[in-house]
């Protein structure tokens, strides 16, 4: 994957999230700065989701532990777990929000 297509993937991805949140239905802030997303729960916990264009990864940090995806056979895989991107966000989020939801991109 060259830089470029990895740029383009991970904006393509972020922007996905940011949509899925906000059609989600449940309350919660996020704010996108600059390959960084945050987004901010009622609870005041967050998930913090950035890109790490050096190592063409999307690094995920949640109240509970972080985990680095990889883009590998079309999808963004955990490095540590081998969990979906939008499977891990789902479940993250449910459990950060103390709701359950399934995110995905539309």
């Amino acid at each position: 994957m060259t830089d470029t297509q990895y740029n383009l993937m991970a904006e393509d991805i972020l922007l996905a999230l940011e949509e899925a949140i906000e059609d989600c239905g449940v309350d919660i802030d996020y704010e996108g700065v600059g390959g960084m997303l945050t987004l901010t729960f009622k609870n005041t916990s967050k998930i913090i989701i950035n890109k790490q264009a050096p190592l063409h990864e999307i690094w995920v940090a949640t109240k509970f532990n972080g985990h680095h995806f990889h883009f590998e056979n079309e999808q963004w895989v955990d490095k540590r777990g081998g969990d979906e991107f939008w499977q891990f966000i789902s479940d993250a989020v449910s459990t950060q929000a103390e709701t359950p939801m399934t995110l995905n991109a539309e």
